[in-house]
């Protein structure tokens, strides 16, 4: 999932992005209002986690262009958690509200759930033959055995499953599983989705369509 945080506190965004990452997250970092959207004029989030007060451009006028454009889910962060600032935030467009401070796990949690609300919704627990993979949890089995994953690893799995067996393109997996600050020329898809097949074993769940991409064996 790509996320997009907003926040003008740097050690505060150091500190998020760090703990988003954890959990499997590819973040991004804008440090004002027009940074944010600028990148997400060129990218396409799932989620946004946007600091209400901002400089250059305020957190009200990114969330309601947001809003308007459609492009991604909008989870405002403030420090004011009073309900007449919720009711305000959810009137601008943001499609979920967290006051400061709050429990990281709880962040997650909602970011996660605002992931599954994108334009095509995902069932909590995706799976194919016999993988089951757990996004909540951070788990993957195949006929009971428990992988152990990277979080690249396991972003490319969960991108590809949640597919349901169309074909995802290298640039759609760097776009959705790394930063940006991968290189685009990269081959650092490739190299994953090789340790990916490994891990799985046999019988063969990924396989690529040359030229294409990599989707999920029917």
């Amino acid at each position: 999932m790509r996320v997009l945080l907003v926040e003008d506190e740097q050690p505060l965004a150091g500190y998020i992005t760090v703990g988003l990452r954890k959990h499997g997250f590819a973040v991004d970092v804008a440090l004002d209002g027009r940074a944010a959207l600028d990148k997400c004029a060129v990218t396409p989030y799932d989620v946004v986690v946007l600091d209400r007060d901002l400089p250059v451009v305020h957190g009200d006028v990114v969330c309601r262009q947001l809003a308007q454009d459609g492009t991604a889910r909008v989870l405002m962060l403030t420090a004011s958690g009073t309900v007449e600032d919720r009711v305000d935030g959810l009137a601008l467009g943001a499609d979920d509200y967290l006051g400061k401070p709050f429990a990281f796990s709880e962040l997650v949690a909602r970011v996660r759930a605002l992931g599954r609300r994108t334009t095509v919704a995902r069932p909590p627990v995706l799976r194919a033959a016999d993988v089951v993979l757990d996004p909540a949890r951070r788990t993957v089995e195949r006929a009971g055995r428990l992988l152990h994953l990277t979080p690249k690893e396991f972003g490319v799995l969960e991108e590809l499953l949640a597919a349901g067996g169309a074909v995802v393109s290298a640039e759609m997996l760097l776009d959705k599983v790394w930063d940006e600050n991968a290189d685009p020329f990269t081959n650092a898809v490739r190299i994953t989705v090789g340790t990916l097949r490994r891990k799985i074993g046999g019988p063969p769940l990924v396989e690529t369509i040359i030229g294409a991409g990599y989707r999920i064996t029917p």
